[in-house]
């Protein structure tokens, strides 16, 4: 099979409408194919998401691939090039909605697979996909719950490859070995709503939240570390006010968010942020959301097998990085389980006209293969 064969099964996974929690079909396609290789299926659906476990093998050490079928909205269909779930073939690229995030993943992998499969039929260890539809969005019934399940009957995952989007200017030129932790702060701060023109009779919490606001977005949290940056705080959103300019809000709701490395914890984060509301005597509640903890995977055979296999196709070494968001990677670490994503160029993701070039298709097929040769190939 060719880069053609990658091509043709992105094409008619991007045709479906995959928003998220919606698999549209996705994930069948997948199935179809994994079970004509050997691969046993179980379908785990929870709530309205869609998920599937599918392994091939019963021994270790066992390599898993995680992704997912959703995407985001298109956006304005009309501000599109071509049409968002329509593939489009244009000056050596791939066009459509998932292209890079990560439908392209998907079908590198699947061609990936088979092609090896057919080369090592009896290979060692074992072969598994954990594929959600449940990425884009909240996130609570997707990876997560295989995971609990996987972890409930004690069935471990030894090395795992996710597909996100990873490179940042040539395919495989960035391999994420870690993620930072995400931590969500809903805050309200009370004061008392009335007249502008009698602030002896209001108690505005816009002007007693400024100067704390400020103190938050100042502080230095950490130092950062050798795989991580420093932990960074930034205001999402914020709400006050009633619409009229005469009145003074009676409260004040903002969102805040930390991406933190591993050299603090979320509890200290917790506390650091509640001590200096609290030192300007703050009338406030907050609610805290924990997205995901920080997780890294040491240099070890997985990173030297994806290192070896970028390099025979690429030519360049790549480099190790933590840098970006979250992804289903978080849920899949704290098992013990090496990961790593490595996936197209992420410089289109999300947006209009999201792309992925045809070339990088077939590298990024090659890729996943070698990896599979380097870990799983037959003693000689």
């Amino acid at each position: 099979m060719t880069s053609s064969d990658t091509l043709k099964l992105a094409c008619e996974l991007i045709s479906r409408a995959s928003v998220t929690p919606e698999d549209a079909g996705c994930q069948e396609i997948m199935i179809k194919r994994l079970q004509a290789l050997g691969f046993t299926i179980e379908r785990m659906r929870f709530g309205a998401v869609d998920n599937f476990w599918a392994r091939r093998g019963q021994k270790s050490p066992l390599l898993t691939f995680a992704g997912h079928t959703d995407v985001v909205s298109s956006g304005p269909e009309q501000e599109w090039h071509t049409p968002p779930f329509e593939p489009t073939l244009k000056d050596g690229y791939l066009y459509g909605r998932g292209a890079a995030d990560m439908k392209g993943s998907l079908a590198a992998w699947l061609i990936a697979l088979e092609n090896f499969i057919e080369q090592y039929p009896n290979h060692p260890g074992s072969l598994a996909l954990l594929i959600t539809s449940d990425e884009e969005g909240v996130a609570v019934d997707g990876t997560v719950r295989v995971i609990d399940t996987l972890e409930a009957r004690n069935e471990k995952i030894d090395w795992c490859i996710v597909g996100e989007p990873s490179s940042s200017n040539q395919v495989g030129d960035t391999i994420k070995h870690g993620r930072r932790g995400s931590l969500t702060g809903v805050i309200t701060v009370h004061g008392v709503q009335g007249h502008v023109a009698y602030p002896d009779l209001v108690d505005n919490p816009i002007h007693k939240a400024a100067p704390a606001l400020a103190k938050l977005a100042a502080t230095t949290w950490d130092q950062g570390n050798d795989d991580f940056p420093p932990t960074s705080f930034q205001i999402a959103n914020i709400q006050a006010g009633t619409g009229a300019t005469n009145v003074v809000p009676g409260k004040l709701q903002l969102q805040c968010n930390f991406r933190y490395s591993t050299a603090v914890t979320e509890n200290q984060l917790i506390t650091h942020t509640e001590s200096i509301l609290d030192d300007h005597q703050l009338d406030y509640k907050i609610e805290w959301i924990l997205n995901g903890i920080p997780f890294l995977t040491p240099y070890g055979r997985l990173i030297a097998a994806c290192q070896q296999s970028i390099q025979q196709f690429t030519g360049i070494e790549p480099l190790l990085s933590t840098a970006g968001g979250t992804s289903d990677g978080r849920f899949i670490a704290p098992t013990g389980a090496q990961v790593v994503e490595i996936g197209p160029c992420n410089d289109t993701i999300h947006k209009l006209n999201e792309c992925i070039k045809l070339a990088d298709l077939g590298q990024l097929t090659a890729i996943y293969g070698q990896i599979m040769v380097n870990l799983l190939q037959p003693a000689q």
